[in-house]
């Protein structure tokens, strides 16, 4: 036992040197996202409805880039625990193709379809056209998006999660400053007794998705270069023509994850619609509530980014104790953490609702239901680590049926019972979606418990 402590004792600085970058870019992300929803709130309940009814679609979106994003991040931390940095360097090369086939592949889907998405989201005719508008806006600079995203899960796969947070810190920044700039018309504001004239462009929701795109504008040019210059993995000199021996083991690894994510968002996408057919004052409760449960998930992502690499280093390196010192580190770290937002989630709702709307109604559906989810925390966060340490090890077949299962078999259909045959509002949709993350604990810990995952040295 006293061997054990002393190994975990060694383990912990190293997750949380690789975790707290990413817990850090992840909070700056949601604090950033609570302003733009108040801004938004103040517009009114339709503005707010308008913003949440393709939000769904965002996640659908990015959780596909993501997932091919996971390929590269098992094969990169793989050949740097094996000590191969080549390889590693020819995989980022790889990398610069996929950004380019897929920004520019999604930017053409969603010039194609950004009217259909709110007809196909249920959303009132009246907000049709401003959802439109706020998702085509918001989506026009997808291949700047998508490098954002890949090419900053390529530094987090050597262990570099600072500067995917530096650039995050500043995109964030431009987005808050955007914001105040770009929502409201000029006023005046009184402070200590002196008026001062507050220039704006009046843009509404319009302006909101606009500092976003010149926020993800700027983080892809940026970590594009800070990738190009970056000692480990720049691309630099490497051929950006497919290559066959890189190509088709990230595509093993990713397109499970991809159509975990794919089923997953999309089964998001339904869910919202259902819900956006109960009506504006829920279709906005949720959405709020949505915004401010996600800042609680914080720790659970920052935890999987530093299992992933972590575990796709031992298994490069071949080395069993740091993959089992990693096992008895993370679980009971991630639970303690999860545990302890999930009590301040539960204190806090109706005062953390408040920030976002002024409706009596939307704030107290919204806490009902954040209270609701606040008792499930830790048993969604332990998933999202172990998940973490799957991906890292390449084994995202099963994690693709787990998702699958609850939210097809227990969300989806549960909450279509509930709501759209028996009538029930927000709060029986929400309970649906706390039986699907208890059944993913279940799934996740009898599979975890019978060693299935762990790879053959």
């Amino acid at each position: 036992m006293e061997k054990w402590n002393i190994r975990k004792n060694k383990m912990l600085p190293v997750i949380f040197a690789l975790a707290w970058p990413t817990m850090l870019e992840q909070f700056l992300q949601t604090a950033v996202q609570y302003i733009d929803t108040a801004m938004v709130g103040s517009l009114g309940t339709q503005a707010t409805a308008a913003v949440g009814s393709t939000s769904t679609v965002n996640w659908l979106i990015g959780s596909t880039v993501s997932a091919i994003g996971v390929g590269l991040l098992a094969f990169i931390s793989q050949s740097f625990g094996a000590g191969n940095r080549e390889r590693a360097k020819r995989a980022s090369g790889q990398a610069v193709l996929v950004v380019l086939a897929v920004g520019i592949s999604f930017t053409i889907v969603i010039a194609a379809i950004n009217k259909q998405v709110p007809v196909w989201m249920q959303v009132d005719e009246g907000i049709r056209d401003m959802a439109a508008r706020y998702f085509l806006i918001l989506y026009a600079p997808m291949l700047f998006r998508t490098a954002n995203i890949i090419f900053g899960t390529v530094l987090r796969s050597v262990g570099d999660t600072k500067t995917p947070m530096r650039v995050g810190v500043v995109m964030n920044i431009i987005n808050t400053v955007l914001n105040f700039l770009f929502i409201y018309p000029t006023r005046v504001a009184v402070i200590a007794g002196i008026s001062i004239t507050l220039p704006g462009a009046g843009f509404g929701i319009e302006g909101a998705a606009l500092a976003s795109a010149i926020a993800y504008t700027y983080g892809g040019i940026a970590i594009t270069v800070k990738l190009w210059k970056h000692a480990d993995i720049s691309p630099k000199g490497q051929s950006f023509k497919p290559d066959k021996t890189i190509l088709i083991p990230c595509v093993r690894v990713a397109f499970p994850n991809m159509c975990q994510r794919f089923a997953t968002s999309l089964g998001y996408v339904v869910f919202a619609s259902m819900i956006n057919s109960l009506g504006e004052t829920s279709a906005a409760a949720h959405t709020i509530a949505n915004t401010v449960e996600s800042g609680f998930y914080i720790p659970g992502w920052g935890m999987q980014t530093a299992a992933a690499t972590l575990a796709g280093n031992a298994l490069g390196a071949k080395d069993w104790k740091k993959l089992r010192d990693l096992e008895r580190a993370i679980i009971p770290l991630e639970t303690g953490l999860m545990t302890v937002c999930g009590a301040l989630l539960f204190a806090f709702a109706p005062q953390l609702m408040t920030l976002f709307s002024r409706d009596a109604e939307v704030i107290r559906l919204g806490s009902t239901v954040l209270r609701m989810v606040a008792i499930s925390e830790p048993f969604y966060g332990i998933p999202i680590v172990l998940e973490g340490m799957m991906q890292g090890v390449g084994k995202t077949v099963a994690p693709f049926i787990f998702s699958v299962i609850g939210m097809w078999g227990v969300r989806i259909i549960g909450t279509f019972i509930c709501t759209q045959l028996f009538g029930m509002g927000l709060i029986a949709a929400w309970a649906c979606m706390i039986a699907h993350n208890v059944l993913l604990f279940v799934l996740f810990a009898v599979y975890f418990a019978r060693g299935k995952w762990k790879p053959k040295f």
